[in-house]
């Protein structure tokens, strides 16, 4: 099934360093944050631009569905076009993008912009197995890991900038503010980025057509995708569902606190670089039975937390929560770097489909269960989730030597 050409990971010789790294990381934290700005911001964005309130949800709902069409769309051009000639044009139709939402002044310009900034916000994704391209196979994990923590940190800090940004400045000023951003960032990228050689000589066409294919021929990366669907929607189920806690007695929370709280669980995405030193080590199968068990643990210290009304209990089993998430994440993109060059962006695209996929599953429930049953159903789902990992994760065992 596998047309590629296979390229010797030798062939490119590694060039990564800190500096380029860091560069890295900054940028896949600014460009990921484009597509959680709008959370917190929907209500307010639907009023002015006359969108009625019962349709507030696609604002969120049309930056997410850019995104998945970007993964399955553009991600897998890595494979088979320069890395720095993808990433920066991809930058730039994003400056556009956010241009575009930030001047939009009706409800369908508004939403057709959402879509654009979606499918242009991907490009992250392209940078993640770009980074991995340009490391050696004893050093990708930590490299990964540190690239990674760079986009944990710019999903979680997201909101809590958008928030404070948009209180002093209107909303449309962090669309600028950010379209700016990109647009410094590919004048960099352009300057700073190697080149680097496509790892596959397919067409485009043959390249989507191959995407199905690998879900059933690679068991490791179906696993991992599974497994990060179901700890990201953890992850979304907290996330979405926690403000609305937060802002009842006995937290009564406003605005401006709930944006602190969330700053809280941007600590968890600190074990990413850790967790890509283990990984390299070959504590992959550890790594992932820790993270899991953290993520369901985090549930019932949350649950804990709400009976005896302790918010700092509660941001700590939000930052066990994203630990957990963060632990998971790197491992499972170095293991599947780890199956060759010549795929890197396509397994990074359906790894990544599958990972946002959980994540609007997670956050649909949490309304659902919030609505239903309150915290107490909400922490009760999340610990199914990760229990759900688990017990996938326990045929591991059965299955000697097909994910390490």
């Amino acid at each position: 099934m596998n047309q590629t050409v296979k390229v010797p990971e030798a062939s490119t010789a590694p060039v990564i360093t800190g500096p380029l790294t860091l560069l890295l990381a900054v940028a896949c934290g600014l460009i990921v944050a484009n597509i959680y700005y709008v959370q917190p911001l929907a209500g307010w964005v639907a009023e002015d631009i006359g969108l009625p309130a019962s349709a507030t949800g696609l604002l969120v709902t049309f930056t997410q569905i850019g995104y998945g069409l970007g993964l399955i769309f553009v991600v897998p051009l890595g494979d088979i076009v320069t890395g720095r000639r993808l990433i920066v044009t991809v930058l730039c139709l994003l400056t556009l993008a956010l241009l575009g939402l930030a001047y939009a002044f009706s409800s369908a310009l508004v939403l057709a912009a959402s879509l654009l900034v979606g499918i242009t916000s991907v490009v992250a994704q392209v940078i993640v197995p770009f980074a991995g391209n340009l490391a050696s196979d004893e050093h990708r994990g930590r490299v990964v890991g540190n690239v990674m923590s760079g986009l944990l940190f710019g999903i979680m800090l997201s909101r809590p900038v958008s928030s404070f940004l948009s209180h002093w400045f209107g909303w449309r000023a962090i669309f600028v503010i950010s379209a700016v951003a990109m647009a410094v960032l590919a004048s960099v990228m352009r300057q700073k980025l190697p080149l680097e050689k496509p790892s596959s000589t397919l067409s485009y066409a043959a390249i989507l057509r191959s995407l199905p294919g690998y879900i059933v021929e690679y068991p490791l990366l179906r696993r991992r995708a599974l497994y990060h669907a179901a700890l990201f929607g953890a992850f979304s189920l907290f996330w979405t569902a926690v403000p609305l806690l937060l802002v009842r007695d006995p937290f009564g929370l406003d605005q401006s606190g709930i944006a602190l709280f969330s700053l809280a669980g941007a600590a968890g995405a600190l074990v990413a670089p850790l967790a890509g030193r283990a990984a390299d080590r070959g504590w992959t199968r550890p790594l992932t039975g820790a993270a899991i068990v953290f993520v369901g643990f985090s549930f019932i210290l949350c649950l804990w937390a709400a009976h005896i009304q302790s918010v700092l209990l509660l941001a700590g089993g939000g930052i066990l929560l994203d630990m957990g998430v963060s632990m998971n994440l790197i491992s499972s993109q170095r293991a599947i770097f780890a199956l060759g060059p010549e795929t890197r962006s396509r397994f990074n695209g359906l790894f990544m489909a599958f990972f946002f996929g959980g994540g609007a599953i997670g956050s649909a429930l949490a309304g659902l269960t919030f609505a239903q049953g309150g915290w107490t159903l909400t922490c009760w789902t999340g610990v199914a989730f990760g229990l759900a990992a688990l017990l996938y994760y326990a045929t591991e065992f059965l299955k000697r030597g097909e994910d390490r």
